[in-house]
């Protein structure tokens, strides 16, 4: 069962194409208890587009496992857990700068468990 903060690869839809990429997971346990998906934002490497209120610079994306400089942007899709594969998990500082955008993003009060 994945954990919020985990770093996943998974077949993300794009405007013409789907692509393998990273993405963070969003949901959380009680969450997954009862669902068979997982809620993850989008990473991407491409920098210089990851400029709105809701992108969040990766400080640690190495440590992440991730392979390039990159930012999670708040593009939030559902995927099967049985179709995203774990790769690592993001440091606490990443993770609270990633919940930061999430607070901004979504219209939703209360703790994140």
């Amino acid at each position: 069962m994945f954990r919020p903060g985990d770093v996943v690869v998974t077949n993300f839809p794009g405007a013409g194409v789907t692509k393998r990429r990273p993405g963070v997971v969003v949901s959380t346990s009680l969450y997954h208890a009862a669902r068979p998906d997982v809620i993850v934002g989008a990473v991407t490497t491409n920098l210089a587009q990851a400029t709105a209120p809701t992108d969040y610079y990766l400080q640690d994306w190495a440590a992440a496992g991730l392979r390039k400089p990159s930012a999670f942007r708040t593009y939030l899709i559902t995927f099967e857990q049985h179709d995203a594969r774990l790769v690592e998990h993001l440091s606490e500082r990443d993770w609270q700068g990633v919940q930061a955008c999430l607070v901004k993003a979504i219209a939703a009060s209360g703790d994140i468990p």
